[in-house]
């Protein structure tokens, strides 16, 4: 029998606002849709079609946000990553489609909070910081890019000379504040979607991994204990789908995320830290982000690791960095540290297709991804409802695996993200 697989002992768990289980999947079962994989991207399709009207069923192999979804350093962003590079694969209208969707995927998430009455700590308010003059240069593109797109939220510039009232360190030379944007507690938030899914009449299997997938007209997944047939398939297992669908798992490299948090910080040093409460994130290909919790605390990731071998410290490894931007931080200790894979995508950009006709997927959404998740269920749920528009925008992107399998492929994108990284030093 397959043992029980809790969440990982994150800060996101140890604080979770309802700790809400659903049955292992034993027996035959039926449905309009089954959805595999209990992160943001199945979970918000769950959502979307149960709001339609769809009998769905959501097979999820540990918990509900037990991977990525859970543990991701709850960063709201729209859109995606290399979303430029997106547009320029595209032709002008489908571009044009592409550049509303990224706003589009932030609000989801919004609405879904305001809708079914979610606390997962929402604060809007995100800096991306700059360590060099290219990055300053790279924000006032990007912020003339958002202007002409006409985004509806406050931007702006921050100079150098204005970054205290941001930030308390001199690590960086400038940033660019973004209050559409922000941050939030991932586990809580893809809980609670969960539960109004499973309100609205969703069946919701958890500790139920899916052994094999069965495609024809009614496809079937069957996990140890049981079955379900559907109409039609969405897979959404991400970076945790393994070798359940062969044809689409080489096209993804799982890489290492990790994350550590502090002991509570007194209020009013925790507002000299960060004055303004926002999510901070930096620009190199080794990034470090960070943010403050609602109960004081400096929540610090980065290290993304792309060998496809975890630290075995991970607070060794991570404290570090956070005391290069912060050193006034050396007294306090760490209360948690965790990890676990995000899917990356060699080109950055996420993957949308079908398989035999109906079965469909979404994954690599190479760390950025609590946004682009949901606008993804809301695209997954739309073409199986016979609405193609948005999904067909994306399916038309060609992605590329990269050759020998999982036994080469994280080396060498390891390799390759090396190269990057040296390329920036110099």
């Amino acid at each position: 029998m397959r043992r029980s697989s809790e969440h990982i002992a994150s800060y996101y768990a140890a604080t979770r606002s309802s700790d809400k289980s659903y049955p292992a999947l034993e027996g035959e079962h039926r449905c309009d849709v089954a959805v595999v994989g209990g992160g943001f991207t199945g979970v918000s399709t769950a959502l979307h079609l149960a709001e339609r009207g769809y009998d769905v069923a959501l097979i999820e192999a540990n918990r509900i946000g037990w991977g990525a979804s859970g543990r991701n350093g709850g960063q709201l962003i729209d859109g995606f990553v290399n979303a430029d590079k997106i547009e320029k694969r595209l032709g002008t209208a489908a571009a044009d489609m592409a550049r509303r969707m990224r706003f589009e995927s932030r609000d989801i998430v919004v609405q879904r909070i305001e809708r079914y009455a979610i606390d997962c700590d929402l604060k809007f308010g995100f800096l991306d910081v700059a360590q060099r003059a290219g990055h300053m240069r790279d924000f006032e593109e990007y912020l003339e890019r958002k202007l002409r797109a006409n985004y509806a939220h406050d931007i702006r510039i921050v100079p150098q000379q204005a970054m205290r009232e941001y930030i308390d360190s001199d690590h960086y030379i400038g940033g660019l504040a973004d209050y559409g944007n922000g941050h939030l507690h991932p586990l809580n938030l893809c809980a609670g979607e969960a539960r109004a899914a499973n309100e609205l009449g969703a069946t919701i299997f958890e500790q139920s991994a899916v052994m094999r997938i069965q495609h024809g007209q009614y496809p079937a997944v069957e996990t140890e204990s049981g079955r379900v047939v559907a109409g039609k398939l969405v897979l959404a297992g991400n970076a945790y789908l393994r070798d359940v669908e062969p044809r689409i798992r080489h096209k993804i490299i799982p890489a290492g995320s990790y994350i550590i948090a502090t002991e509570p910080l007194e209020a009013a040093r925790a507002a000299k830290l960060l004055p303004a409460d926002m999510a901070y994130c930096e620009q190199t290909v080794g990034l470090n982000y960070f943010r403050m919790s609602p109960d004081k605390r400096l929540l610090f990731g980065g290290m993304c690791n792309y060998s496809g071998r975890h630290p075995r410290d991970i607070t060794a490894a991570l404290r570090p960095k956070m005391l290069k931007i912060f050193p006034q931080l050396e007294d306090l200790s760490i209360d948690y540290e965790w990890g676990g894979n995000i899917a990356i995508s060699i080109n950055r950009i996420p993957q949308f297709g079908r398989i035999e006709g109906n079965t469909y997927y979404a994954q690599g959404y190479s760390g950025h991804g609590v946004a682009p998740t949901h606008l993804a269920g809301k695209m997954l749920a739309d073409v199986v409802g016979g609405d193609s528009e948005q999904f067909d925008v994306f399916s038309r992107i060609r992605h590329l695996g990269l050759p020998g399998g999982k036994w080469l492929a994280n080396p060498a994108l390891a390799l390759g993200m090396l190269y990057f990284r040296l390329k920036e030093l110099l």
